[in-house]
């Protein structure tokens, strides 16, 4: 508002709660309350407080306090009538409810000039019903243009004034009576007024930063439109968005003025656009609801083919003023269903019922149902028009989402999508459909549990990629919630992979798993995954109660791919029912693609004969190792130290490990089998099963004689040991150690390498190999990264 500013007009409403305020003085005073007198006085000493905190010229400020206590005179006058006919009329309510608007014009004129007086700048106010002239209407009230803008010329006739304060809500009609413009008035105020001024732009200064892609109450990845149409905006009001009220588009739309909403709090934000255009580079603006609905519908084959019955019902429902929010009518015409705000339903039910009571006890109208509790969700957007899938997108993520959708509804201009949902359903689908549309397909909120060795590179190499994958591939990971065995942290967005060490430990709390479950899988993102990077099996038994509520797994824990028979069945029933993923790639060569590959040949129609190999990076590394010069025993003991095998060894050494991989592989090949049905040597004594890890490391110095006679024996033929598994297409498995030729594949081997043979109908002659490196953390949080983004590309992420 400097000097190189345009002229302004600024239109104001009053101050927080005064309207409020001056409205509950009315209801005070119609039910003889005589306490209205120490209301109405609060009012003065706050407006009076107001006014010493802003205006320090003490004569400014007594022309401000003197002409409220004049209004509040007449305040008071009107609330002793009020008391003795104990009613007040719209007239009195106007006169009353609109003394605000007078007092907040006034002191903020005086505001600017006093504050701008050392430059030059001044402002006056003007009183807006010395311009505007409206009449009520159906519709709201209905401005006289062409009156409101020969006053408006009159008044601002050589007026130089740079800023004017233009009081909001108030006007007269035609007899010059005083009328407001309904609650919101002030902003329908700014519209006319911008209108008969001819204005540039009108910016609408609220307590929000723009209008929200839906209510930030309920969905907490809304975020400010930047530029919308007035269409948009008129849909969005309709349905709910309180920013701006419908009436207050008509002024601005016809003189194609843009409308800015802005953050009185944050004016340095841009805020939303409102203009003729808008932009269309999103099909979708902003999703909103209409709560609190009930839901009518009038059935009967005797309507079937009846011209009229439609009119005859909105005909009736009009009469009884009674506002339709939504109708729908099915192309049979057997019933029409209309929804209406609750607070209108026992009308609206008792009209429908009268108004067809003949054809009723005809047996022509069957019956009037109604669905209490309902809420209309609204899909809004000029970018939908004549673009296929947009509801097929919508109501695919309310079916995801486990939204049942009661009616729907489009108009023909494909602007806006409605969808009447129960009330109890009502945050889920409004989640749901907001991040169907606004979010990355491939939003996945991720929860890690196991943040040990591999669990923690796992983080780490998210931490590095996730802004690459974000920015080349559209992928948005979040991970919401870690854990290990005791503790978890739930992060309200997303954690920060920077420092998530220090926050488990500094923030974290005791781990609850279905509240950690609970927290991953929020309404409002569109896809959520645990990735279980432990060896646990009650985290395993935990898949079942992740696939009921939607929520994908991702995991090296090879529990639940080698648990009963029975158990893995039922568990990938869930799966199926739920349509949810469980990727697994990570339970036999760490970061190799070994199940894929397998499932490639199935696949093609190739038939796999038998898969053996070296599955234990581990046990490769011990016979490798192992040679004539040392002992078996002290060769365990360095690669536990290096590494290279579980705290305990024994987990290696009993073979168990390579027959869950193995009989992972078997139920890829659909083998019925169990783990008993594999044949395991165990390298571990019995003995010393009951031993601690150092009184077995100890002893198992014991048994290497044994171990160094099976050594020589291979070694006098040319052979050398390898710990090898094998299964075939009958499912006849083994796990044991065995003596191989020098020259066999297996022999040849890098030192921690896995191999996998796989020998099919077509790789007869010679088999097709994957090898690589089977262990460590740094490749198996590669492979369980991978599983992640194929989980991505299979909910629909580029490749």
């Amino acid at each position: 508002m400097g000097d190189s500013s345009p002229r302004v007009a600024v239109v104001v409403s009053a101050m927080q709660g005064v309207t409020n305020a001056l409205f509950a003085l009315l209801d005070r005073a119609v039910s003889g309350d005589e306490k209205w007198q120490d209301d109405l006085d609060a009012l003065q000493e706050q407006y009076s407080a107001v006014s010493e905190e802003l205006i320090s010229d003490p004569e400014r400020r007594a022309a401000l306090l003197e002409a409220q206590a004049g209004e509040c005179r007449n305040v008071a006058d009107i609330l002793h009538s009020a008391v003795l006919i104990q009613s007040a009329g719209p007239r009195m309510e106007a006169l009353v409810s609109g003394c605000g608007e007078l007092w907040s014009a006034r002191l903020l004129a005086a505001l600017i000039s006093e504050r701008g007086a050392a430059d030059g700048r001044k402002a006056g106010w003007l009183d807006a019903r010395d311009v505007l002239r409206v009449e009520p209407g159906e519709l709201g009230v209905v401005v006289d243009w062409e009156t409101s803008g020969r006053h408006l010329k009159r008044l601002l006739e050589n007026d130089d004034t740079p800023v004017r304060v233009v009081t909001g809500y108030i006007a007269r009609d035609g007899r010059g009576l005083q009328i407001t413009l309904g609650r919101n008035g002030s902003d329908f105020s700014a519209s006319i007024f911008s209108a008969l001024l001819g204005a540039e732009s009108l910016t609408i200064w609220t307590d929000v930063e723009g209008v929200m892609s839906a209510d930030p109450a309920r969905v907490p990845e809304a975020h400010v439109i930047r530029e919308l149409s007035y269409n948009e905006a008129m849909e969005l009001a309709y349905f709910g968005a309180r920013v701006i009220h419908p009436q207050t588009m008509g002024p601005v739309i016809s003189k194609k003025i843009p409308v800015w909403i802005r953050s009185s709090f944050r004016p340095e934000l841009r805020g939303s656009l409102i203009s003729a255009d808008g932009d269309r580079n999103e099909p979708v603006k902003g999703i909103t609801m209409i709560e609190n609905v009930t839901m009518l519908s009038l059935e009967g084959s005797g309507m079937i083919g009846v011209p009229g019955t439609a009119d005859r019902l909105f005909n009736a429902l009009s009469k009884a003023q009674v506002s339709v929010l939504l109708i729908t009518q099915a192309s049979s015409e057997h019933s029409i269903t209309f929804a209406v705000p609750a607070a209108h339903a026992d009308r609206a039910e008792s009209v429908t019922r009268d108004a067809f009571a003949q054809e009723m006890g005809l047996g022509q109208v069957s019956r009037v149902t109604r669905d209490n509790g309902v809420n209309v969700l609204a899909l809004v957007g000029d970018g939908m028009v004549g673009i296929p899938g947009v509801a097929g997108r919508f109501f695919g993520v309310l079916g995801r989402a486990g939204v049942n959708v009661i009616a729907i509804a489009q108009g023909s201009s494909e602007r806006n999508i409605s969808a009447v949902v129960t009330g109890a359903s009502a945050t889920r689908a409004l989640r749901a459909a907001h991040g169907g549309f606004y979010l990355s397909h491939t939003t996945l909120s991720l929860g890690v549990i196991g943040v040990g060795t591999v669990g923690a590179e796992l983080l780490d190499q998210m931490a590095r990629a996730t802004d690459r994958l974000r920015e080349n591939f559209n992928l948005d990971f979040r991970v919401r919630a870690i854990a290990n065995s005791s503790r978890m942290h739930l992060a309200p967005r997303s954690l920060d992979l920077d420092d998530w060490r220090s926050v488990l430990e500094n923030e974290g709390e005791a781990m609850d798993l279905e509240r950690f479950s609970e927290h991953v899988n929020p309404d409002h993102l569109p896809h959520a995954a645990i990735v279980d990077c432990t060896a646990s099996e009650s985290i395993s038994d935990g898949y079942a109660d992740f696939f009921r509520t939607g929520i994908h797994v991702v995991t090296p824990n090879k529990r639940a791919q080698s648990a009963p028979q029975e158990t893995y069945e039922r568990l990938h029933e869930l799966r199926r029912a739920n349509g949810v993923h469980l990727l697994y790639e990570t339970n036999v060569g760490a970061g190799l693609p070994v199940i894929e590959t397998l499932r490639d040949l199935i696949a093609t129609g190739d038939e796999v004969l038998s898969v053996e190999g070296i599955f234990s990076g581990t046990l490769a590394y011990l016979f490798n190792a192992l040679d004539a010069d040392s002992d078996f025993s002290k060769v365990v003991r360095q690669a536990r130290d290096a590494g290279y095998t579980e705290p305990d060894p024994r987990e290696d050494l009993s073979g168990m490990d390579v027959a869950r991989k193995l009989l992972i592989l078997a139920r890829e090949l659909n083998l019925r089998m169990d783990l008993a049905d594999v044949q395991v040597e165990s390298l571990a004594p019995e003995e010393l099963s009951e031993a601690t890890v150092e009184e077995f490391l100890d002893g198992l110095g014991r048994y290497d004689g044994d171990m160094r006679r099976r050594l020589e024996q291979a070694g006098e033929k040319g052979r050398v040991l390898r710990y090898v598994g094998r299964l075939d297409s009958e499912g006849r498995a083994s796990v044991r150690l065995e003596s191989l030729p020098e020259d066999h594949l297996f022999a040849r081997l890098d030192l921690t390498s896995n191999m996998f043979l796989f020998r099919t109908a077509r790789y007869s002659d010679s088999p097709l190999v994957v090898q690589g490196p089977g262990a460590g953390p740094e490749v198996t949080a590669g492979g369980i990264f991978a599983d992640l983004l194929r989980l991505a590309r299979m909910l629909g992420a580029p490749r």
